[in-house]
């Protein structure tokens, strides 16, 4: 059982940066995958970034790349997603999600608004 727990978003301008945080528990996730996901209002869920077990693979969406960096500090069990010149298009609910023995693991989403 891992218990994810998404942190760090809120309310930022256009052009700022926000640096998001996704706690595990129950299991370390060193061995691997996590994924960022995102839900705007009205619109499906969407791949952000990807980030392999070791950090050296990495995978982002198009609309993400250049602005978004996702990383993992597997000594303390978290990944992160640092988020840079912001777009209004971003605000959204974003989440993590890793998979373990077949299950999907998702947390609860962390807000992010960007006021233009």
């Amino acid at each position: 059982q891992v218990q994810l727990v998404e942190s760090g978003g809120g309310l930022v301008q256009v052009g700022g940066s926000l640096r998001l945080s996704c706690a595990a528990s129950g299991h370390s996730l060193s061995n691997y995958m996590i994924h960022w996901f995102r839900r705007a209002p009205g619109k499906e869920r969407e791949l952000i970034a990807i980030i392999g077990p070791t950090g050296r693979f990495k995978h982002y969406a198009d609309f993400v790349k250049g602005r978004f960096t996702i990383s993992r500090d597997d000594a303390k069990n978290t990944a992160y997603l640092q988020m840079n010149s912001l777009k209004p298009e971003d605000t959204a609910v974003y989440f993590c999600k890793t998979d373990l023995g077949g299950e999907e693991y998702w947390g609860q989403g962390t807000q992010v608004s960007v006021s233009s």
